[in-house]
C-alpha cells in the first residue's frame, strides 16, 4: 500500500480525539456522547479517518466496534501526538508563570496511602501554587491515561520492567498483607490458617489487576476456590470503611495499616506476594517542570521512607 498522506490537511485533531475516545469505550455511541457529538457525526468522522489511512480500523459488531491491528497502532501514534499537544500547553503556562503550573498523577492502592500525600505535602510547602491533581484507578485504566497524556505519571506497584514506551522507577519495597479490624474474631491470634479464612466475607481487587491474579494463585496452591462472599473494589476509601465496619479480610500493602490501631494483619504469610512501589512515567514525552518537582519531592519521601525499615532490620538482626 502507498503511504498515508496525513499532512496533506486532511486530518484533524478530531480524527485523533475520535479514535482515543473510540479504542477506549468500545462503541461508536459510547465515544460520541464523551465527545459530545451526535453519533452520524462521530461515524463520518471515523470513515474520513479509515479513507485518509486506507486502512479499516474498527471491525464493526453487534455490541460495538473493536480495533483492527491498524487501529491499535493507529491509536497508540494517535494518543502519542495528543500526549505532547498537551504537554506543550502546560510547558507555555509555566513559562509564563515560573510559580505556577499543574501536574496530574495517577494513583492506586500502593503509594496512595503514605508516599504520594507525604511527597505532595512537601512539594506545596516549596510551591504553595502548584497544582497537583490526583486521579485514582486501576492500574491498567491509569497507564492508559499516561500514554494518552491525561496524567503525567503514575505512583504505585510497579508490575513490570521499563520497555520503549513507559519507563519505570523503583522507589521501595513494601508486603502485602491480611488485613482485618482490630475487633474482628481472628485478631491478635497466631497461627492463623488461610483456611479459616475461606468463609469470611472478603475484598478483592478488580480481576483485571496483578495482585487480584497472584490472590487466585494463592487459593488455588492450597486447594481453595476463592470466597464466595466478596466485594471487589481498589478504592481505599471503601475497602478502609468496610474494615471497620466489618468482619471482612482485605489484603493491603503494609503501609497502609501501619500507623492505624484500628486495624490489624492476620499471621498469614503472603510471602509471594511481596512487590516494589515506584513511578511509571511515559519514555517518550518530556516532563513538564511540575511533573519533574512532583519526581523529586516522591524520590526524597521514599528515601526517608525506606530509612527506618532499614533501622528496623538492623535491630532484628542484632537481637
Amino acid at each position: 500500500m502507498e503511504m498515508p498522506r496525513l499532512l496533506d490537511g486532511r486530518l484533524k485533531f478530531r480524527h485523533l480525539v475520535l479514535i482515543d475516545a473510540l479504542s477506549r469505550q468500545g462503541s461508536v455511541v459510547g465515544a460520541a456522547g464523551e465527545l459530545h457529538v451526535t453519533q452520524p457525526a462521530a461515524t463520518r468522522s471515523l470513515h474520513e479517518l479509515e479513507d485518509i489511512l486506507g486502512v479499516p480500523l474498527f471491525e464493526r459488531g453487534p455490541r460495538g466496534v473493536t480495533p483492527t491491528v491498524f487501529g491499535e497502532a493507529f491509536t497508540r501514534h494517535a494518543r502519542a501526538v495528543l500526549a505532547q499537544l498537551t504537554q506543550a500547553g502546560r510547558h507555555v503556562v509555566e513559562l509564563a508563570d515560573a510559580d505556577r503550573g499543574t501536574v496530574v498523577v495517577g494513583t492506586h492502592l500502593a503509594g496512595s496511602n503514605v508516599l504520594l500525600p507525604r511527597a505532595i505535602a512537601a512539594l506545596k510547602k516549596e510551591r504553595p501554587y502548584l497544582t497537583v491533581i490526583v486521579r485514582e484507578g486501576s492500574p491498567e485504566a491509569l497507564l492508559l491515561e499516561l500514554e494518552a497524556g491525561r496524567v503525567d505519571l503514575v505512583v504505585g506497584r510497579l508490575t513490570a520492567p521499563s520497555d520503549e514506551r513507559m519507563e519505570r522507577r523503583k522507589l521501595y519495597d513494601e508486603s502485602v498483607e491480611p488485613v482485618v479490624r482490630a475487633t474482628h474474631p481472628l485478631a491478635g491470634r497466631e497461627g492463623v490458617e488461610l483456611a479459616e479464612l475461606v468463609d469470611h466475607p472478603w475484598i478483592l481487587p478488580g480481576a483485571e489487576t496483578v495482585l487480584r491474579r497472584e490472590i487466585e494463585e494463592l487459593f488455588g496452591r492450597h486447594g481453595f476456590a476463592l470466597p464466595l462472599n466478596r466485594v471487589e473494589t481498589t478504592s481505599f476509601l471503601t475497602i478502609r470503611q468496610l474494615l471497620l465496619e466489618t468482619d471482612v479480610v482485605a489484603v493491603l500493602p503494609s503501609l497502609i495499616v501501619r500507623d492505624d490501631s484500628r486495624m490489624v494483619r492476620l499471621s498469614v504469610p503472603l510471602a509471594q506476594i511481596g512487590h516494589s512501589v515506584g513511578l511509571t512515567r511515559s519514555a517518550a514525552r518530556t516532563l513538564s517542570p511540575s511533573a519533574e518537582a512532583l519526581i523529586r519531592s516522591l524520590e526524597t519521601v521514599a528515601g526517608d521512607m525506606a530509612a527506618p525499615s532499614a533501622s528496623r532490620r538492623e535491630s532484628d538482626d542484632v537481637v
